[in-house]
């Protein structure tokens, strides 16, 4: 993995595991309460990254093995990253997720129990880890994953995305224990 790479790859770890504690912190019963009604609890958000970081995994992956008709991302993406990132991070600003991403979670579905969840994320999370450690030095500037909404990112602002959403989360992790509390 480029030092690039790794960089983001080591404040996605970070990102991560603070949310993990976050969501710990509350313990197993609170994790699972909902603050509200059509509201996730905290542990529907850990499960709803999981799922998101596992198909954005899967996406890449595949994305990997077409290397030859892939296009390099230009100013537009650059400027669509951006913007994504600045938005992610207001903190007064609420997203649906994709249509796509919340078919995986059906409402009402059991939610597994924290500890099962970190492990699921731990196991995605070295999947990432070879993906990154074995990404061809080639596709480094070209559009590897398609955002819902913001289009194609390369790897680097593909990472960066996932940094920004895993502190989103946080934030509204943070919340749901206010409201619990």
């Amino acid at each position: 993995m480029n030092h690039r790479l790794h960089v983001r790859f080591e404040q996605l770890e970070r990102a991560t595991e603070k949310l993990l504690n976050s969501a710990a912190a509350l313990g197993d019963t609170r994790a699972h309460q909902s603050p509200g009604p059509n509201q996730w609890s905290a542990a529907q958000v850990v499960q709803h990254l999981l799922v998101a970081e596992q198909g954005i995994g899967q996406y890449i992956g595949k994305k990997v093995q077409q290397e030859e008709g892939l296009l390099k991302s230009g100013v537009g993406a650059r400027l669509r990253a951006g913007l994504l990132r600045v938005l992610l991070r207001a903190p007064f600003l609420k997203f649906k997720a994709p249509a796509r991403l919340a078919a995986l979670m059906p409402e009402g579905a059991a939610v597994p129990p924290l500890p099962q969840l970190r492990t699921d994320w731990a196991t995605s999370r070295r999947q990432l880890e070879r993906l990154l450690n074995e990404f061809p030095s080639t596709l480094l500037d070209k559009a590897i994953f398609k955002h819902p909404r913001s289009g194609m990112l390369n790897i680097y602002q593909t990472l960066d995305f996932m940094v920004d959403h895993v502190l989103h989360h946080q934030r509204q992790v943070q919340r749901i224990g206010k409201q619990l509390a």
